[in-house]
């Protein structure tokens, strides 16, 4: 029987690459799961329904939040965002380790209510190279701006994660997170050596 699998979250500035690294994450890990988040803001150029995000309209989240359907919920650059309870819910009982890519406050709300999640944050090698990735993404220099303040609030939260990755090189991310998730499956207290 397998036991009970476990919470991963990734944090991250925007931009810090932290979609490019789940994407290869998921490709590697046969016992990982994404959660695919809900989300008020519009789609981007190439974001799909459900595989990225789920996009729903400002009532339609309002109503999901009275019906409890999220594990968590938050507001974040005038929008909203959350992670749908049932999926994370179904796949740990089966086993799988589920993957979030959350902000910082999403991400300490689970902590209190799943105390044993895995908190990684995603650090990008500098905040210039934030700004020039933020700007090849076509964001607008509002946004970009936006988002760089936020970054800084996001960084001071650093410590209270349980892992820290720079992401200067890709590859050697992805191989630290991975050394991070093999660490956290052999813990004891997961009770996986039964």
């Amino acid at each position: 029987m397998r036991k009970r699998g476990f919470l991963v979250i990734l944090s991250a500035p925007s931009g810090a690459g932290k979609s490019t690294i789940c994407r290869k994450l998921l490709r590697l890990q046969k016992n990982l799961k994404y959660s695919v988040s809900a989300t008020t803001r519009p789609a981007r150029p190439g974001e799909k329904e459900g595989k990225h995000y789920h996009f729903v309209s400002p009532a339609e989240f309002k109503k999901r939040i009275r019906q409890r359907y999220f594990l968590e919920w938050a507001r974040v650059h005038d929008r909203y965002y959350g992670t749908p309870r049932k999926f994370v819910e179904q796949w740990t009982r089966k086993g799988y380790n589920v993957l979030l890519a959350i902000d910082v406050k999403g991400a300490l709300n689970i902590r209190k209510k799943y105390p044993d999640c895995i908190l990684i944050f995603v650090l990008p090698p500098a905040l210039r190279s934030l700004k020039e990735r933020l700007l090849k993404r076509k964001d607008d220099r509002d946004s970009v701006h936006k988002r760089l303040l936020a970054a800084r609030k996001e960084m001071k939260a650093i410590p209270r994660y349980d892992y820290a990755v720079v992401n200067d090189d890709l590859r050697r991310a992805i191989n630290q997170i991975q050394a991070i998730l093999t660490t956290e499956s052999l813990k004891t207290h997961r009770g996986n050596y039964v």
